[in-house]
């Protein structure tokens, strides 16, 4: 076990919950879990829990893969494989592998840790915080463990405060002036207000810290009640609120920000246009996430791959970008570039523009085309002369998804089915 007076986060692990698809990512989640998408020209979902935890002083995490998990396993190994067992760190990746029964996976979030419990007290730590794997945010994890100890709680949960009359598609809390939390509600039609501004509502994160022998015993339990669906957010912590304590950690105290008057941001990018809208939101002047903040960085796998290109330069025919994020690896040859996010390895040809791009790595965009308010999947090859993003009516009937926001989704199997229909 740790020594007593050691920091709460090297008493601590971390347990990414890492397994869900993200349906409504569409086709961005066919042959990935959400957790391995791609987000912001470099790193994936996934990063940012890992990066919070590892920033925060953690060096014991694991990760419950489930769904298509193959990218991110791979991404975990390249790009997070330099944690050293000697020093006592560890991150362990732990798919859904049968090991309680031959015909039993994941069953819920809950189960995910319970299946293997044997792993997490292998740690021998004192505290667990179990973290979704798919949001994006900057959030010191101590000072989360800190009010769990302060407090006594049997569980702590991370709070988003957010407006009331949005807070009816979160699971909500309902708490006292000490923020302990009174009733935990999944998505009421009328959400309750905060003691200290009815305005608001505090909405759960997916964010929980608990000691560790606790929770144990509680998985234990729960995995012989067959009338559980063994997941956190309808099982165990209501379970809790009824009957023990669970207080709410309000996220404005521990996230990480580049300024003083800097918003608390925090993204479920599980949408098309969500997805679209945060990477678009990076090209701004000033963007609320700020990813070059030295002091919390965002930890990632990094291809060795050369600086970005920009060739050409005649009137109709000049490689430029405005206003946006072009990573290592592209050449941009003759085309016009504005408001746009392009990944890794993306090369465009002569002629070409990309307006509010979001282009994801290995996409090489042919001469003349014309692309606006696009997410172009990775490895696409985009036909010469191709136009999409200025007709909803004409993109939908060509066999591309647009979103309810406008925003088109570009797959190379959509790209297929369209040549094989002309």
């Amino acid at each position: 076990m740790p020594t007593p007076n050691a920091r709460l986060s090297s008493r601590s692990m971390a347990f990414v919950l890492a397994g869900g698809r993200g349906s409504r990512l569409k086709e961005l989640t066919d042959n990935r879990a959400k957790p391995a998408v791609y987000f912001g020209g470099k790193t994936r979902i996934v990063d940012f829990a890992l990066s919070n935890a590892l920033n925060s002083g953690i060096r014991k995490m694991a990760i419950a893969t489930q769904y298509k998990a193959h990218s991110l396993i791979r991404h975990c190994q390249r790009g997070w494989s330099f944690f050293r067992a000697e020093r006592n760190e560890f991150l362990d990746i732990l798919p859904a592998s049968q090991r309680v029964s031959e015909s039993k996976w994941y069953l819920g979030t809950a189960d995910a840790v319970t299946q293997n419990i044997d792993i997490v007290d292998s740690y021998g730590i004192e505290y667990v915080l179990i973290l979704a794997g798919d949001h994006i945010y900057k959030m010191d994890y101590e000072v989360m463990l800190q009010q769990h100890v302060d407090t006594d709680a049997d569980v702590t949960i991370g709070c988003l405060t957010v407006p009331r009359a949005e807070a009816s598609a979160f699971g909500v809390m309902d708490i006292d002036a000490n923020d302990r939390i009174t009733h935990f509600l999944e998505k009421p039609a009328d959400p309750p207000g905060t003691p200290d501004d009815p305005d608001v509502t505090l909405a759960s994160m997916g964010i929980y810290v608990f000691k560790w022998s606790f929770l144990r015993d509680l998985l234990m339990r729960d995995a012989e009640n067959k009338e559980s669906s063994h997941d956190f957010g309808a099982d165990i912590i209501p379970g809790i609120v009824q009957n023990g304590k669970a207080m709410a950690h309000r996220f404005e105290e521990s996230c990480v920000r580049h300024a003083p008057d800097a918003p608390a941001y925090w993204r479920d990018v599980g949408t098309i246009d969500a997805f679209w809208k945060a990477n678009i939101d990076l090209t701004g002047l000033t963007p609320e996430l700020d990813l070059w903040h030295k002091d919390w960085p965002i930890w990632t796998y990094s291809e060795s791959v050369p600086p970005a290109k920009f060739v050409h330069n005649e009137a109709d025919r000049r490689g430029l970008a405005v206003s946006s994020l072009v990573a290592g690896g592209c050449i941009i040859s003759g085309t016009e570039i504005r408001d746009s996010l392009l990944f890794t390895q993306v090369h465009t040809n002569s002629y070409a523009t990309l307006d509010q791009a979001v282009v994801l790595p290995y996409v090489n965009i042919g001469r003349n085309a014309r692309l606006k308010k696009v997410v172009i999947d990775r490895g696409v090859q985009i036909p010469e002369g191709l136009r999409v993003g200025y007709d909803a009516q004409e993109d939908a009937e060509s066999g591309f998804r647009v979103s309810a926001g406008g925003v088109t989704l570009i797959t190379q199997s959509m790209l297929d089915a369209r040549a094989a229909r002309s």
